[in-house]
């Protein structure tokens, strides 16, 4: 009886260990599926950053992601300005297909159909937990919104199970944060009100109180003040709600820490927005002055700071080997974007542009062309590829990477996905990039762009936009910085691109840019 019991005793523990094995395995094949984190950067140009060249300034954490990961030095934001690129990089379609796609004020309806295929949608469905936290800008709700009750559509209808994001940008009201269409810390009895158009209440703007002013602005920025800094739009009540804006790093770091936390047990998506180096910039005080090249140099320093502290959560959570990471930025540098703030006077040596002619709001290279690095632990191998790569075929190759195939005629993404992990040096053949309305087409080493009315350059921003009377032609392979236009010595090429250019972009392609004003 005893040695019948104790074979019973075998028998169970043998169960039990195997049962706690089974559920290991599960848990283990359950948490295969990688971490995906996108860190993206807000005018952050190609020569920004140490790793890409940058001499005047030192950012060693994103120089660590490029390199232990690929650096790409062909890596391109679909357009030089914010809200074309983020619809961009969530939709896997050109921003040039969508006429609404353009630079918008903070009451703007959504741009993005919720009824359409997004990034965070593809993920969600696959069973990821997804989030978004720091910069939107790509509109909220579907006409007039009432910013004291719950705004949607926005984020959370388009495959963000949750969001903590401001609006618009830093230098737009409304200046606070938002949390799953809620106002952070909204006091019902100080409505908020907005308005692009017209002053509300005759509030102090930088016009009528000067007094009131704490930056000095350059254009743009004269309407509604808050802490001292003068906004794009009026706005009034909120009080409890506004945010610091020196703060706002640090603030949004530690909400990107507390979600890496609390979902390390089951694989998640995250597309952590940062402000930096966008207008106006307002460096932590830890920050101030640590450059020498103005605010714009520090809060460079500041995001390097914020990538390396989050970094530090990864590793901590013991989740950078299952996590792959993609670093960039939504477009070029700008120096002087609406606010005097030495970034022009300190800017010494610094190059920005990295050499690239143009930048923010341009159709030459340093509008689109920007720091872009795969990073993933144990299975990215470190490099440095040439392949032409797009924020855009994102989309495409995590849903290789995941087993999922996309249907859809209007996808513009390309499966990329061995050229981002490192096991292939082939990229794009082409590219359409955007600046403002215009479109020009990189292929290869070359550059096709057509003629354009308008002002070249742009005093306002200190900045070629691209606008030339004549067709322009660059082979990049030996003239990076776009000095030499071939257009007129080699016309043969020149047809070839712009047949290539016309059949990418479509018969309805109509060269009737208007002009743009800078804000």
């Amino acid at each position: 009886m005893k040695s019948y019991n104790l074979l019973l005793l075998l028998i169970f523990i043998i169960s039990c260990k195997k049962s706690k094995t089974e559920s290991e395995q599960q848990v283990r094949s359950d948490n295969s599926k990688p971490n995906i984190v996108i860190i993206y950067l807000d005018d952050l140009g190609y020569g920004d950053v140490s790793a890409y060249g940058a001499t005047e300034l030192e950012t060693p954490n994103i120089d660590a992601l490029a390199g232990e990961g690929i650096k790409f030095t062909n890596g391109y934001a679909s357009s030089a300005t914010c809200t074309p690129s983020r619809y961009a990089l969530l939709t896997g379609i050109y921003p040039w297909r969508n006429e609404k796609a353009k630079i918008l004020p903070g009451t703007a309806p959504l741009l993005i159909d919720t009824m359409q295929l997004t990034l965070p949608k593809l993920l969600k469905n696959k069973g990821y937990n997804t989030a978004i936290i720091g910069k939107w800008h790509l509109g909220l709700g579907e006409g007039m919104i009432n910013w004291n009750g719950h705004i949607s559509p926005g984020p959370n209808e388009v495959g963000f199970e949750e969001s903590y994001i401001l609006a618009a940008t830093q230098d737009r009201v409304p200046t606070v944060y938002i949390q799953n269409g809620n106002v952070v810390g909204l006091d019902s009895e100080d409505p908020i009100e907005v308005d692009y158009l017209n002053n509300i209440d005759d509030e102090p703007t930088a016009l009528s109180h000067p007094e009131l002013v704490e930056m000095k602005w350059h254009h743009g920025h004269n309407n509604s003040i808050v802490n001292g800094i003068p906004r794009i739009g009026y706005m009034k009540g909120g009080e409890s709600a506004k945010w610091s804006d020196e703060d706002m790093a640090d603030h949004f770091l530690k909400k990107a820490q507390d979600y890496v936390a609390s979902h390390k047990d089951n694989p998640f998506f995250l597309y952590y927005a940062m402000q930096q180096p966008h207008v106006p910039r307002t460096p932590h005080p830890r920050f101030k002055g640590k450059s020498g090249l103005g605010p714009r140099g520090d809060v460079i320093l500041e995001a390097d700071w914020c990538v390396g502290e989050f970094m530090k959560t990864l590793q901590k959570e013991g989740l950078l080997e299952n996590t792959l990471i993609i670093f960039s930025s939504d477009n070029g540098p700008v120096l002087n974007d609406g606010y005097y703030d030495d970034a022009v006077e300190k800017v010494g040596r610094h190059d920005p542009m990295g050499g690239l002619r143009g930048g923010k709001y341009s159709i030459f290279e340093a509008g689109t062309r920007v720091p872009f690095i795969t990073y993933w632990k144990g299975k990215i191998e470190p490099s440095v590829s040439d392949a032409l790569v797009c924020q855009m075929d994102i989309l495409s190759s995590v849903a290789e990477l995941l087993g999922i195939k996309v249907e859809s005629k209007e996808m513009d993404s390309t499966n990329l996905l061995n050229t981002l992990l490192g096991k292939s040096r082939q990229g794009r053949d082409h590219l359409i990039l955007e600046a403002t309305g215009k479109t020009a087409l990189r292929s290869g080493d070359w550059v096709y762009i057509p003629a354009y009315a308008g002002r070249n350059f742009r005093e306002e921003v200190g900045i070629e936009v691209g606008n030339l009377s004549e067709e322009q032609l660059y082979n990049l392979s030996e003239d990076q910085g776009q000095q030499n236009n071939l257009a007129k010595t080699n016309p043969e090429k020149l047809e070839e691109l712009k047949s290539i250019f016309l059949k990418l972009r479509g018969e309805d392609y109509k060269n009737d840019v208007k002009e743009v004003v800078f804000k």
